[in-house]
């Protein structure tokens, strides 16, 4: 899944939002989402979607499924 991380990455960084501020919107640690970018850890399902709502795009999108966003 580490078109997922890359993704993320590239969504957050295209927001200029800071990892920090991700994680507060989450609910989780800093480092419970520096794990979701580097691809060591993916959020769970209500994350995933909090995080596709979040930046506008589909799940799909988010999971390399699909390149629609």
């Amino acid at each position: 899944m580490e078109i997922f991380a890359q993704r993320l990455k590239e969504l957050r960084n295209s927001r200029r939002v800071y990892q920090k501020e991700m994680a507060e919107y989450l609910g989780i640690t800093v480092r419970g989402y520096q794990c979701y970018e580097a691809g060591q850890n993916y959020p769970d399902v209500k994350g995933l979607i909090a995080l596709a709502d979040y930046f506008g795009v589909t799940t799909d999108y988010l999971l390399g499924r699909s390149d629609q966003r």
